[in-house]
């Protein structure tokens, strides 16, 4: 492989990673405002009989958040859960084979059919601005709705990621991670 193109997909990679890290440490920070917001919550009704749908519902889409945009961050760090019980005890050619197969038969179809199926969904939502249906709800359902695909775009390109960087593997040229 030429040093151009091993630069330019070294270059990618990078970036793809990068993004991925950046959006997993900032989605961090939400689970950390998700507490503080539970605890005020808490204090609120406990304390001063005071409830809020809207802070109640905006737990509901801080973990949403988490969860949807967090996916990418999980694969780059390696974190999802693995039922293989041999993989273990492979070696980094044979990883490198589940990997790639695995994200080009599993994870990338997935993930489109995430993203085909949820548009209308979304788009839908965005064309009534839809809101809560609860008084002194959020607003934002169709931005809280747009994380759909956004998270299954953000998986499909760090899944992307993950299968170049095998084939590099499986081609003898290890990727810098």
């Amino acid at each position: 492989m030429s040093s151009y193109i091993r630069g330019s997909l070294d270059s990618c990679l990078s970036y793809i990673d990068a993004f991925s890290e950046f959006t997993g440490r900032l989605v961090a920070w939400l689970t950390v405002a998700m507490m503080i917001v539970t605890c005020v919550i808490v204090v609120l009704r406990y304390g001063f009989s005071i409830g809020s749908i809207g802070l109640q519902e905006s737990i509901g889409y801080m973990h949403a958040a988490v969860f949807l945009l967090a996916m990418a961050f999980t694969l780059r760090r390696d974190g999802h859960v693995r039922v293989d019980i041999f993989y273990r005890q492979f070696n980094a050619h044979q990883k490198a084979w589940v990997n790639a197969l695995g994200s080009l038969l599993f994870l990338l179809p997935i993930c489109g059919f995430i993203l085909i199926t949820s548009w209308e969904f979304v788009a839908n939502s965005w064309a009534i601005k839809e809101s809560s249906p609860n008084a002194n709800g959020l607003p934002l359902i169709y931005l809280l709705k747009s994380l759909i695909p956004l998270s299954a775009v953000l998986l499909a390109l760090q899944g992307l990621a993950e299968v170049v960087r095998s084939l590099l593997t499986l081609t003898g040229e290890e990727s810098a991670q």
